[in-house]
């Protein structure tokens, strides 16, 4: 189907023409700038949401239109448009639209807090946020302190805001795509860093492209025929790569919810739209091994080819479970922001459940010890990272950009073990970071919130395993004069995180602690925490 640069043997790398914009590229299944679909692929489904099916063309008229109304409302090449939308049509529209016009996509959550979404908004210069009605009760609030934005375009009832629907109906349903090259900004994906708030991998139109004729080609062997279906959203890279790009390169579609995964909604989901390839996190693997675990809706699951895992490590007890019970392949693999997506990936007859496989055909990896110097196979290290994919760097962020984008390396600040047979073994993170639900997420903003609460006088949270295997926060809390360690205050903590942040960030374990350890620097020692100290009381809040 494609006309770009043949990648030819699996370890050579794609190229792309100077004129190249990703959206054209999408809409035309991989097919790049200038060439033109296969016969038949505008009429063949692109986007199935609920009992609508979209074609090809259907989308890529919407895109004009979305496109149109964007432009209309003063939004040029080079600018950031914020996407918060639940997944659906009008996500995937707007966002091949904001490319078509040679602008930026950033896209946030659904279920931050206003706070988070003043920090998106002054952070991106966004001029313009598409959002759903769902999040106005939290973006209305801030309206007035967001510095840079000018419109709100809403989907469903916009109240006082300009409606999605009435300017995109308006538009034409043409568009020339801008003539942006293949080195101009198309997209921001946000990771957390160490002060907990979110900073963007700025990455290239081709950035895109070159994953997908890597990792979606070589590893996933995307075909036509695939539907995909996630449990990560859209505003994740990791599903934005999986369940929107990789099946239009090929002319696949995919099956979009909105609504928040459940295993029970995802054997639902799996049954009435009979994907082939299923996009998840350990999370929900275990949650629906736990839901099934005879295998009783084997059925169900017929239609899978693959099922993708990543995000947070798999563990090799967890995999052999899926395997046996449901006779799906998961191919376990690492991506980030960073890189776009997955660079060292399993293969189709070679999984092996405690690696995290091979490095995909194109990206090159080192082990590297604390001098600097590759360390011998066997021996952990961090891992470096060389591949088309690599972000130029973090937006405002100078010192963290210089630390991680080295030359043509990205140092992951993940510990990695490479055996002699070329295999990768995930020891850990380098830094004091979580992956919670396959999201990083900040011990520190943890610890921030909880000591907003009058009870907490010093907190620390690290990370422990629940008995899946699986990372969760715990917080280990000093209590303030006049306050008693009880269920009921564990309970009520839990509440006040939640409230204050987004859901999956709360501690599922409190420790109440006379004090904290420390070091003659009076740094947290958060190796002792996470070894377990013995507090006076232990609530498990899972």
């Amino acid at each position: 189907m494609s006309s770009m640069t043949s990648m030819g043997p699996v370890d050579g790398a794609p190229g792309f023409p100077e004129r190249f914009n990703l959206a054209d590229y999408l809409l035309r299944c991989g097919a790049g700038t200038a060439g033109g679909r296969s016969e038949g692929v505008g009429s063949r489904t692109a986007v199935i949401c609920g009992d609508t099916r979209y074609s090809y063309d259907e989308i890529e008229t919407l895109a004009c239109r979305a496109g149109g109304a964007l432009a209309g409302l003063g939004v040029g090449m080079e600018q950031r448009v914020l996407l918060v939308l639940p997944d659906g049509v009008e996500f995937v529209a707007t966002w091949l639209g904001i490319l078509k016009l040679g602008a930026v996509f950033a896209m946030a959550n659904t279920i931050h807090t206003a706070e988070d979404y003043l920090y998106y908004l002054d952070y991106t210069r966004a001029p313009v946020a598409v959002v759903h009605e769902s999040v106005l009760d939290r973006f209305e609030p801030i309206l007035g302190m967001a510095r840079h934005l000018k419109t709100l375009l809403v989907v469903g009832a916009p109240g006082r805001h300009l409606s999605f629907d009435k300017e995109v109906g308006h538009a034409p349903g043409r568009l020339e795509s801008a003539p942006t090259s293949r080195d101009d900004i198309a997209g921001w994906l946000f990771t957390s860093g160490s002060t907990g708030k979110p900073k963007a991998a700025v990455h290239f139109h081709r950035d895109f492209a070159f994953n997908i004729e890597t990792y979606a080609r070589h590893v996933l062997m995307m075909r036509p025929d695939d539907i995909t279906l996630s449990v990560p959203k859209l505003f994740f890279g990791y599903a934005t790569g999986t369940n929107l790009m990789f099946p239009f390169s090929v002319g696949g579609a995919t099956a979009l919810f909105p609504d928040r995964c459940t295993p029970e909604l995802m054997f639902d989901m799996i049954r009435r739209h009979r994907p082939t390839v299923l996009t998840s996190v350990p999370t929900m693997i275990n949650a629906m091994l736990a839901l099934d675990p005879s295998g009783a809706r084997l059925r169900d699951l017929e239609s899978l080819r693959v099922c993708i895992s990543a995000g947070e490590a798999l563990p090799a007890e967890l995999y052999r479970r899926w395997l046996d019970t449901f006779g799906v392949e998961i191919l376990d693999g690492i991506g980030s922001a960073e890189m776009f997506h997955i660079y060292i990936s399993n293969r189709f007859g070679e999984v092996r459940p405690e690696s995290l496989g091979r490095p995909v055909p194109g990206y090159e990896a080192r082990i590297v010890g604390p001098d600097g110097a590759d360390v011998p196979d066997g021996e952990q290290g961090t891992l470096w990272i060389k591949g088309g994919s690599t972000a130029l760097c973090y937006w405002q962020r100078k010192e963290s950009s210089r630390e991680t984008f080295r030359g043509d390396w990205c140092v992951t600040g993940d510990q990695f073990v490479r055996q002699h047979d070329g295999f990768f073994y995930y020891r850990g993170r380098t830094d004091d970071m979580l992956k919670v639900s396959g999201i990083f997420v900040s011990p520190l903003e943890i610890e921030d919130c909880l000591l907003g609460h009058p009870a907490v006088r010093e907190v620390a949270v690290v990370g422990q395993n629940d008995e899946s295997g699986l990372t969760k926060p715990k917080a280990y809390v000093a209590l303030a004069d006049g306050h008693e360690a009880c269920r009921e205050l564990a309970l009520e903590l839990k509440s006040f995180v939640k409230g204050r942040l987004s859901p999956y960030k709360y501690p599922r374990w409190i420790e109440f602690v006379e004090g904290l350890p420390r070091s003659d620097r009076g740094k947290v020692l958060r190796t002792e925490l996470r070894d377990g100290v013995k507090g006076i009381l232990n609530v498990s809040l899972s």
